[in-house]
Parts: structure tokens; sequence; C-alpha cells
């Protein structure tokens, strides 16, 4: 005969589910809980996250301008040219020389002689002075060498090349023209740390309208809320639908800010292609970098959930069931 199954040996047979399981269904409910209140108001959440989305694209966005400003510099770092005008005493024959042999230097990817005649004709095409220049009686443009180094080659070393390049018996002076490559890395540096400080106040802003959003709701929920603590929930209970609202306005307005980026970039890659020819930079405009996306997003999820864990454990405290 076939044993008849009593109460207690069912049970044994279906044992009741274990914490993992519990914690699995606990915050699958919430989950569920809380993407059916971001779905309830589609236009309420879209806007919030809009307003997210804009205050992470900001930083985003300077964040990859200054990466592109900093590959501009690069570029032009090897675009550089340091003049070296020579002693009237130095004949073409040496000038030709020297200039064929600083051009084999380590470090130095051109070197270019320009003749005294050279030099006054050039002048006179570009200057517009040219009758001014007919009633002089001799040529006082100086012979020169134009030296361009290599643009990979370390900042230092370039700098150690022009020195010493300024200290050959040949050459009179020796002129680069720099200042402003680094007046732009010193602006660069400065843009740099705003940009930090921009992103710390606008993080502080970000955590604000999520916890603002997330107190409405806490509002609109206040008598189920007094329900569930009347019935002995706990408050990590209570807390967890919040706690993924916040994750989710995050996860959205993180996913905004990138294609607001994204977007900025492909309108502006065309002029700013064409200012970098200006400047003789062959380089194309970057967007958002793998680490950048990664940055924003994590920066959404972390800030959602601060926003809404902060405005949360501070409301819970205050609703008490009657």
């Amino acid at each position: 005969m076939t044993p008849v199954k009593t109460p207690q040996s069912a049970a044994r047979v279906a044992p009741p589910p274990g914490w993992l399981a519990r914690t699995l269904q606990d915050h699958s409910r919430a989950l569920n809980s809380s993407l059916s209140e971001l779905l309830r108001k589609p236009v309420a959440t879209l806007l919030t996250a809009f307003v997210i989305g804009l205050t992470l694209a900001l930083p985003a966005g300077l964040d990859t301008v200054l990466r592109n400003l900093d590959v501009v510099g690069d570029s032009l770092q090897g675009s550089l040219r340091a003049s070296l005008f020579l002693k009237d005493s130095v004949d073409a024959d040496r000038a030709q020389e020297l200039s064929h042999s600083l051009g084999k230097r380590p470090g130095v990817a051109s070197a270019r002689y320009i003749s005294r005649e050279q030099a006054l004709d050039e002048f006179r095409q570009h200057s517009g002075f040219g009758e001014a220049l007919d009633l002089l009686k001799d040529n006082p443009l100086p012979a020169v060498i134009v030296v361009t180094p290599d643009r990979h080659a370390p900042q230092a070393q370039t700098d150690a090349l022009f020195k010493e390049l300024g200290k050959l018996p040949e050459v009179e002076q020796a002129q680069l023209d720099e200042k402003w490559l680094q007046r732009l890395y010193a602006i660069l540096t400065l843009v740099q740390r705003a940009v930090l400080v921009i992103a710390s106040a606008l993080g502080l802003a970000v955590v604000i309208v999520i916890a603002n959003t997330i107190r409405l709701d806490i509002e609109r929920h206040r008598e189920e809320i007094a329900v569930m603590k009347l019935i002995g929930a706990a408050d990590a209970f209570i807390r967890r639908p919040f706690l993924y609202t916040g994750l989710g306005y995050g996860l959205v307005g993180a996913v905004l800010a990138c294609a607001m980026v994204v977007g900025a970039g492909a309108l502006l890659s065309q002029p700013a292609h064409e200012l970098a020819g200006l400047y003789e930079a062959e380089t194309s405009l970057r967007g958002l970098a793998p680490q950048a996306i990664l940055g924003v997003f994590g920066a959404g999820l972390v800030l959602g959930w601060l926003g809404a864990f902060w405005t949360v454990s501070r409301h819970l405290k205050h609703i008490e069931p009657a």
C-alpha cells in the first residue's frame, strides 16, 4: 500500500524559503513597486530625470571639452617652431650646413634655412610695407633657421633642446613663441579644478532634486506607511522601494546626460575640426570616454541612492500609526 502523506511529512518535503530566497523576493517586490510608481506618472518621471540628466551632463561635457583641449595642446606642441637668428658674419654656405646638421639632431623634426633675401621677400609680401622697404639702402633682416621639434618629444626635452640651440656660436638670438601654449596649459589646470567644484555643487543639486521628489512620494503614501508600521514592518523594508525609485531616477538621468553630451559633440564636431585646422592641429573632436560614461552612470546611481536614503530616513521618523 502507498503510504498517505501527513501534513508533517509534506512540510518536510517542501521547507520554507531560506534567508537568501526571502531577501530576493523582498527586493523583487520592492523593485516592481518602484517601477510601477515611475511608470504611473511618466511625464513627471521624465521631467525629473531630465533635470538630473542636465545636471550630470554639464560636468561630463566640461570634462570632454578639457580632454579635447588637452589633445589640441599636445598637437600644437609639435607645431612649435624656434627661430634661430644668425649673426651677420655667418655666410650662406655655413648657414646651409648648420641647418642640415640641425635637421638630423634627436628631437628635431625639421630645420629650414631662410636667407636674408628670402626673409625680406616674405616680409615684403606679408607686411604691406613694400614701398617703405624700397627706401632702405641695406637689408635689415637677418638670416634665420626655423627649427620644428619632434611632436612626440617630451616637453622637458624640447625646452632643453631650444636652450642648447640658443647657445650656438652662429646664433645671435633664439626665439620660441610658446608663451601662449603655457598659458593654455595654465588655463586648463584652472578649469580642471573649477570642474571639480562645479561637479560637487551639481552633485549636491542632484541629491536635493531626488530628495524632494521622493519626499512627495512619501507624502502620497503616508497612510500606507503608517499601516505598515502598525503591523510591525521594519524601516528597512519600508525604505527599500523608495531607494529603488531613487536609483531609477539616477539611472534614467545618466542615460539622458550621456545622450546630451554625445548629441552636443556631434553638432560641434565639424566646427571644432575646422577651428583646429586653422591652428594646424590635426585632431578631431573626441566624445565621451568609456571611463567618463562609467563615471556618469556611477554618479547618477550613487546620488540617486543618497538622495532617496537621506529623505526617507528623515521622514520615516515623523510617520507613526495613529
